[in-house]
């Protein structure tokens, strides 16, 4: 059942969140559903990144087609290797992408890439995960997230939560709640309360492919 009708209590304080909300949440994620939720960019649909059926049902929701695969989260860089390779450059790009002054990086062709936001890389040889998730090529976006649900949320589900904006396909992306449509809101399982007034600009994520032999792609800056 959709809880988008749930009242919103209150101005939270966005550093910290519901522990009902969450364990909710986290209740629908065990059980193969699947969540609207607040991620460190925008709103994302969620589910567990490890099940299959869970995965169809967001792209069926989306109304996309599941050759597009779709990014996850997680709470831990140490988590990693457990679901990819992790190449000498993704190594540099996860400590720079934390500092204060990112220094730049120089790819393949000379192009330079200096971070300094939320940092989406695609790691290549990606498994124990949903099949469904994993591109042709064997590869998988992931990024680490610092915001305080999702963070919560995959260290207690103890695996990857799959983000993809809560949008159908081809449609506007929702920067904030107000923006989700109503078909993403009343097709997912549990729609989360936390953040749901927050108006704060967030940007979307830099996105760099990086090969086993430690080449890489800017695909967004």
């Amino acid at each position: 059942m959709c809880n988008f009708c749930c009242t919103f209590a209150g101005v939270m304080d966005f550093g910290r969140y519901d522990r009902e909300d969450l364990q909710e949440a986290l209740r629908v994620l065990r059980e193969g559903g699947i969540i609207v939720y607040p991620t460190d960019t925008v709103w994302g649909i969620g589910c567990d990144a490890t099940n299959e059926a869970a995965v169809a049902k967001i792209y069926a929701l989306k109304q996309r087609e599941d050759s597009k695969s779709m990014l996850v989260l997680l709470d831990s860089a140490a988590k990693l290797d457990y679901y990819v390779d992790v190449p000498e450059t993704a190594e540099m790009l996860l400590e720079t992408s934390t500092a204060e002054q990112s220094p730049s990086l120089e790819g393949r062709d000379g192009e330079g890439f200096e971070t300094q936001k939320p940092l989406t890389i695609i790691y290549p040889n990606a498994r124990h995960l949903a099949p469904n998730l994993i591109a042709e090529d064997g590869s998988i976006g992931i990024r680490i997230t610092n915001e305080a649900f999702s963070k919560a949320l995959c260290a207690q589900l103890k695996h990857p939560v799959v983000s993809t904006s809560a949008n159908i396909s081809g449609h506007p992306t929702a920067h904030f709640f107000h923006e989700i449509e109503e078909a993403i809101l009343n097709g997912a399982d549990y729609v989360c309360r936390f953040r749901r007034e927050d108006e704060t600009p967030h940007e979307p994520s830099s996105i760099i492919k990086v090969n086993a032999d430690s080449t890489f792609v800017i695909i967004r800056e």
